[in-house]
């Protein structure tokens, strides 16, 4: 069989959409009631946060399977070109593949328009892609991102929520969704500023996703036995770099330590 696959568009999505569309729809079709539910691994807490040159962003690294941890060390935090990061809470497995999908997306259309799409525009097709999962939504398969970009123009970072139908809300400060999204936001209003600078920021996010393995259950924090911390990225004018697993240790010794003082 001959498969055409001419294609003059910039979009990948539509170019599988348009040619193998059983590679986007394949869960379209699942109909699960809640006896044929089995264990599903579920992401956690993630979170987002401006500061003076950009934008930081985080998540615990803990995945659950209802009551019992299905993995201790799951990546939640994805850069996915030059000057953008998702975060995705939710269940593993389409989390997964809609950060490989749209990291694929945003490397087809530089390769065929020669330039990097705009902050904006990449937040708007991650809002396409995050409603092409709404079937999938229904059937208590959720996948929540927050998108984090930075504004060469502008010079600024940008930082972007989603809800399960798409919809696109642009945070002025920080976000955080996931099981423990509301108690890592509450850690944040207590104690974000807007001028710190990158060290601020991320104790910050340490701060936030202690707070939030403290009330959730399905949220993990600093595992100082296995060596298992959050992955942090920043997100500048020089791109997307990983807060070293040291620094990041440091830090979350400093909140410990802390805590334990105030007790």
């Amino acid at each position: 069989m001959f498969l055409d696959l001419s294609y003059s568009g910039s979009s990948f999505c539509d170019l599988l959409a348009g040619r193998l569309p059983f590679l986007l729809t394949r869960w379209e079709n699942l109909q699960l009631s809640p006896d044929d539910m089995v264990p599903i691994s579920k992401g956690t807490t993630v979170l987002a946060l401006k500061y003076r040159e950009g934008a930081v962003i985080a998540g615990d690294r803990q995945a659950t399977e209802g009551t019992q941890i299905a993995t201790r060390r799951i990546e939640k935090v994805f850069k996915t070109d030059e000057h953008s990061a998702i975060a995705i809470a939710g269940v593993a497995g389409p989390c997964l593949e809609l950060a490989r999908l749209f990291q694929t997306e945003l490397e087809h259309y530089e390769k065929l328009e020669g330039v990097e799409l705009s902050t904006e525009g990449k937040a708007n097709k991650l809002a396409q892609m995050v409603k092409m999962n709404f079937p999938m939504a229904l059937q208590g398969l959720l996948v929540i991102p927050i998108f984090v970009g930075y504004n060469v123009k502008r010079g600024e970072g940008k930082i972007y929520k989603y809800d399960v139908t798409g919809g696109r809300f642009e945070e002025a400060e920080y976000h955080a969704t996931g099981s423990g999204g509301s108690h890592a936001r509450a850690t944040m209003k207590k104690v974000y500023r807007a001028d710190s600078d990158a060290a601020g920021a991320i104790h910050t996010a340490v701060e936030a996703l202690y707070d939030a393995a403290e009330e959730d259950i399905g949220t993990s924090g600093p595992d100082f036995i296995r060596g298992i911390f959050p992955t942090i990225k920043t997100v500048t004018t020089s791109g997307i770099l990983d807060v070293e697993e040291d620094r990041v240790r440091a830090v979350c010794q400093q909140v410990v330590e802390a805590r334990s003082r105030s007790h």
